[in-house]
């Protein structure tokens, strides 16, 4: 077996440290230990304590925290697959819906099995009185001076829906865990979760807009019913068939950081709704999802193509772009999305960038498709959540399979300078 072989300075022992696929356990690192005088009433004492050595990652950047089956990303060879399934093969011949079954359920859905699922979802999706309250509380430009931010609604709603869900409020006041190892559980409870994501996104866009929420259909997949709700899949069918294809790149991108919070969240044993709200807020910070409203307020800043040259000086990304070039027409009549792209011509000829090999991040650029069907700035990382909160969910329905360990993080702890 293939192993570390390493020698302590400190003590002069070796250890072998096995290397599995790639990776050592941290455990075994904790079997290096050098032998420590304790501390007792203040005073040295004799006893001599034993300290295994441990590992200093911060914000876990080279640490792996979990085994999944489930996506594969190597980013310098360009790969990604879902459950085993290239992603070219997937965003050619599937749809979302098949894409969503297959991370949370492992396998490509039968036809039964997506009348099942939409049936559930499409039932979750219709908010009780209290969600709907919530979301009417906040301000927007139709009847007030000011507008609400999008996310804190998004937190708001779904607390009123959690708060509403026999399930998840029963998950704290039972003897036993009521989604480990009891995945028939756990699946109706995802179910749920992502038909109150879909609802309260589309009452908020709804409140924002000053339009009626339209009720969902049972017939409809979440992405049909969640433009239905929104009252846009009426106007433009266009839409749907544009984020079909483009969910399928968003649906899931391994441990990022809303899912590792998902799964943070889950390690207590919490129900799903609860769970994802973790990952929501994650989501809502600016060096994840909410990078894109300042992307957008960036864009805005630079007003026209022109202007792009001497912005790009004061700062000195395939099948997104194959999705941009079937709806050119609708991009093309965004001026912010020219903005964009003039950006990234600029940037391809521009020797800092291709120096350093930095081209415009992929989210980035599929938000730029969310903008030529129509969509404010300030409601695409809510709706680009939704795309990923099944695969988020599909990772927290895994560790409901592996053994319950309550995730907590060690620190180093570095004394204070003295006064």
């Amino acid at each position: 077996m293939e192993h570390l072989e390493v020698r302590d300075s400190r003590t002069g022992t070796s250890y072998k440290i096995p290397i599995d696929n790639g990776y050592i356990r941290a455990a075994d690192i904790g079997k290096i230990t050098v032998p420590e005088r304790g501390l007792g009433n203040g005073n040295e004492s004799e006893v001599k304590i034993t300290r295994g050595l441990r590992i200093y990652d911060a914000g876990y950047q080279n640490t792996a925290c979990v085994e999944s089956s489930i996506t594969f990303i190597d980013g310098h060879r360009g790969i990604i697959r879902y459950r085993d399934f290239n992603i070219e093969q997937l965003f050619h011949n599937y749809v979302y819906e098949d894409v969503m079954h297959l991370l949370l359920w492992g396998h490509l859905p039968s036809e039964a099995e997506k009348d099942h699922v939409r049936a559930g979802i499409s039932y979750a999706m219709n908010p009780p009185e209290s969600v709907t309250k919530v979301i009417s509380a906040f301000p927007s430009n139709i009847t007030s001076s000011r507008d609400a931010e999008t996310m804190p609604m998004m937190i708001a709603g779904m607390s009123a829906f959690a708060a509403s869900d026999e399930t998840a409020c029963a998950t704290r006041h039972t003897q036993k865990a009521m989604f480990h190892g009891r995945l028939e559980v756990a699946d109706a409870s995802i179910v749920r979760t992502i038909g109150y994501v879909a609802a309260t996104i589309a009452l908020i866009y709804c409140h924002k807009n000053g339009r009626d929420f339209t009720p969902p259909e049972p017939n409809k997949s979440v992405l049909g019913n969640l433009l239905w709700m929104m009252g846009v899949a009426q106007e433009n069918p266009k839409i749907e068939e544009c984020l079909n294809k483009l969910w399928i790149l968003y649906a899931d991108h391994e441990i990022t950081n809303s899912t590792a919070a998902v799964l943070h969240a889950g390690s207590t044993l919490i129900d799903p709704v609860s769970a994802a709200m973790a990952g929501i807020i994650c989501g809502y910070g600016p060096l994840h999802g909410g990078a894109i409203d300042l992307a957008y307020e960036a864009l805005a800043t630079i007003g026209i193509p022109e202007r792009v040259p001497y912005f790009i000086e004061g700062v000195k990304r395939a099948l997104i772009e194959e999705l941009m070039g079937k709806y050119k027409e609708e991009i093309e009549a965004n001026p912010l999305i020219r903005v964009s792209l003039a950006i990234d011509k600029y940037a391809s000829q521009d020797p800092y960038f291709i120096e350093r090999n930095l081209k415009a991040n992929a989210d980035l650029m599929g938000c730029f498709l969310y903008t030529a069907m129509g969509f404010e700035p300030e409601m695409i990382t809510a709706i680009t959540i939704l795309s990923r909160c099944p695969g988020a969910l599909a990772h927290w329905r895994e560790s409901l399979t592996q053994p319950v360990k309550l995730w907590r993080p060690l620190q180093k702890y570095v004394a204070p300078l003295a006064n």
